[in-house]
């Protein structure tokens, strides 16, 4: 298999129009790998690019859910895998894109997926829509206090899933993490900003979101129903809570502003910790021809893992 490009890092640095760019000089086709862009309709919240602006490169996993489905890692992987063999014996280079950082790792790395009860987790459901998942929470770190640290408190979902997975195995979720090592050959290239310029870059990006109409999409879409993934979603969280009356809208534009910084934070601290990500300033004017030219010195094996600083300007 050819070597498959993967485009990370934060939130409003400029991912898909990198991957685009590269997929466009290398001969490829983009591999969607944010786990909201999956969600037909979900457009406006999630920066999803326009036909349009897609520069004539097809993309792919992109619209495959209603979004009152949930996305599951395990499924993305399977449909992922497909693509990327699909891309290979087509002769086209795979170009990913994406700051879900697990649904990157189960796409290239060796990942074990747990199987699961529908009974044991709607007990659980049910537990934690009676108790609060902060109970749960509260559970999950007596059973493991490492993974616990890992989830957030308000994480219904992921707090289930790791109760559920103790409750089959002995153990949870997280603990099926492999080490960093591809299982499909890549090169990760991570855009970075400093943090002043991102923090600037995300109140764009927030304005274009309202001036584009998200209010709008997310009361369409929540007139046919919203899964707990999509509702939680920045953005689209703040929304229906002023649609709701819980706040006016200009509370619920700054709230949008603060999660998608938390996020931003987030996901550096997730993609940081990865030493095979080659890291790029992302407002660098010749960013498609420094990233051309890891992915040359990646098919040529010259590229070594480290090779590349990591500026961290986001997780420190």
């Amino acid at each position: 298999m050819s070597i498959v490009v993967a485009v990370v890092g934060p939130t409003a640095t400029g991912k898909s129009d990198l991957a685009v760019a590269l997929a466009r000089a290398l001969g490829g086709e983009v591999v969607n790998a944010d786990a909201l862009q999956l969600y037909r309709g979900m457009d406006v919240g999630t920066a999803k690019l326009a036909p349009a602006e897609r520069g004539g490169v097809r993309h792919h996993l992109l619209d495959v859910l209603d979004p009152d489905g949930d996305a599951s890692v395990a499924q993305f992987r399977e449909a992922g895998r497909e693509v990327l063999a699909m891309l290979d014996g087509a002769g086209r280079r795979a170009v990913v894109a994406g700051g879900s950082g697990l649904y990157v790792r189960a796409l290239l790395d060796p990942m074990e997926f747990p199987g699961t009860d529908p009974l044991v987790r709607a007990a659980l459901e049910a537990r934690a829509e009676r108790e609060g998942p902060g109970l749960l929470h509260d559970e999950l770190t007596r059973l493991d206090p490492v993974a616990a640290a890992a989830i957030d408190r308000r994480n219904t979902r992921r707090v289930v899933r790791a109760l559920e997975v103790h409750a089959l195995t002995g153990r949870v979720s997280t603990g099926v993490l492999p080490r960093y090592r591809y299982e499909v050959p890549a090169v990760q290239i991570g855009l970075d900003l400093d943090r002043g310029a991102l923090d600037a870059a995300i109140e764009v990006r927030v304005d274009r979101m309202w001036a584009s109409g998200l209010v709008d999409e997310v009361r369409r879409l929540a007139a046919h129903g919203l899964s707990r993934t999509a509702a939680r979603a920045v953005g689209y969280a703040q929304v229906l809570a002023y649609l709701a009356g819980e706040c006016d809208e200009q509370a619920a534009r700054v709230a949008t502003v603060a999660g998608t910084r938390r996020l931003a934070r987030k996901q550096m601290g997730w993609f940081g910790r990865d030493p095979r990500v080659h890291w790029l300033d992302a407002a660098d004017p010749r960013l498609v021809e420094r990233a051309l030219d890891l992915v040359a010195r990646a098919d040529a094996g010259t590229l070594r893992e480290g090779s590349d600083p990591v500026r961290r300007a986001l997780g420190s």
